[in-house]
């Protein structure tokens, strides 16, 4: 389950089975949240669907939402979530490393990763813990605040990262890249139609969806 949109207050949030490709249940919204996540889940689960798994975002509050069913985060996102941090090109060797670290990530198992992971933080760890001097205020700050950052966030969503490998026998996507791609091609031939009202908008992407 994702959500795109199309300017700043329009968009489509769609859950999609893997298992056969079919686009099960669509919200269009104004905002994506956690309660209307929710809420298509407990939709689907009324119409009579097993959900086996769920493979989302890691939008704050999400990934814990869900009792009783494995949660599976998109490890596309979590790597956009480190590169926002250290840069696609990242200068510092620390930076370059864990840049490598995840872009293995989505090529391994949840042991291997999380022990190249363990070895970069015992390796930089005096490295992550420098501090500056604010001259003006005279307060410390850590250094490499960034650095810091990219790494908390895979250590605060590692539970989450490789769901699929502790759930081997329910062949769960490792990314939400099947949702991805479909949104990439409605966006490619909505351009085509540039100036559909939204009533139109809306009907189109019904189209599109439904075939």
């Amino acid at each position: 389950m994702d959500t795109s949109y199309w300017g700043t207050k329009f968009g489509v949030m769609l859950f999609k089975d893997s298992i056969t490709r079919e686009n099960l249940l669509k919200y269009y919204v104004k905002y994506e949240t956690n309660k209307l996540y929710k809420k298509g889940i407990a939709e689907l689960k009324n119409m009579g669907f097993e959900i086996l798994a769920i493979v989302c975002d890691g939008r704050k509050g999400l990934l814990t939402s869900f009792k009783n069913i494995p949660v599976q985060m998109c490890q596309f996102h979590q790597s956009a979530i480190v590169r926002r941090y250290i840069t696609k090109n990242p200068r510092m060797p620390a930076a370059i490393e864990l840049k490598e670290i995840v872009e293995l990530m989505t090529h391994t198992d949840k042991e291997s990763f999380e022990g190249a992971l363990l070895i970069w933080h015992n390796k930089w760890k005096k490295f992550l813990d420098e501090r500056s001097i604010n001259e003006e205020t005279g307060k410390s700050f850590y250094t490499h605040k960034r650095l810091r950052s990219a790494y908390r966030s895979l250590k605060t969503n590692l539970p989450w990262l490789f769901t699929w490998y502790d759930n081997i026998e329910l062949n769960i996507p490792n990314t939400t890249n099947m949702l991805e791609g479909h949104f990439s091609d409605l966006k490619n031939k909505l351009r085509n139609h540039n100036g559909l009202s939204l009533t139109r908008k809306k009907k189109f992407i019904d189209g599109f969806l439904k075939a």
